[in-house]
């Protein structure tokens, strides 16, 4: 699938491409965005493209994709959007989502793009737009972000490629 905003942002050093290009990869351990199968497309700076591939575990009884699934999705796909800014490991969390719904999903992958709006100095702005994987608009989202100083004395599992969010 080709990206619709990729191109607005700037690629990435290689070493900071390495780090986040796994995110959703912890092999030592299964997080969320691993149970919830959300894989990594594409990372620039303050930007990330994820796909979550349609299963029936994720469908609610009337046979359409649930909207925790979708949410999920808009608040897992900022997390290297916003890490990749940064060259030392920092934990960060959602202080404010809101997604907006505008069209069924059945049985069909989701793309998702997120991307920085405003970045202070420990608050971050993303934007998110949801679509199937023919390209159809199914959400949105708009979030913020809180981000800390570095943590150099932080437990492993504050490694900026792992879920930063809880």
């Amino acid at each position: 699938m080709t990206s619709w905003r990729a191109e607005e942002f700037d690629l990435l050093p290689r070493s900071v491409l390495e780090r986040w290009s796994s995110f959703g990869t912890w092999p030592e351990q299964v997080y969320f965005p691993n149970l919830v199968g959300i894989e990594v497309e594409e990372l620039r700076r303050d930007y990330a493209r994820m796909r979550l591939p349609w299963r029936p575990e994720l469908n609610q009884p009337q046979g359409l994709m649930h909207g925790g699934a979708i949410a999920s999705l808009i608040d897992t796909v900022v997390v290297p959007a916003i890490g990749t800014a940064y060259e030392d490991p920092r934990l960060f969390s959602t202080i404010e989502m809101s997604v907006r719904y505008l069209g069924p999903v059945r049985s069909e992958d989701l793309v998702a793009e997120g991307w920085v709006t405003r970045r202070g100095r420990r608050v971050v702005f993303c934007d998110v737009e949801v679509r199937t994987a023919s390209a159809v608009k199914v959400a949105t989202g708009s979030l913020i972000y809180i981000v800390g100083s570095p943590t150099s004395d932080a437990p492993a599992s504050t490694d900026p490629g792992e879920p930063a969010d809880s």
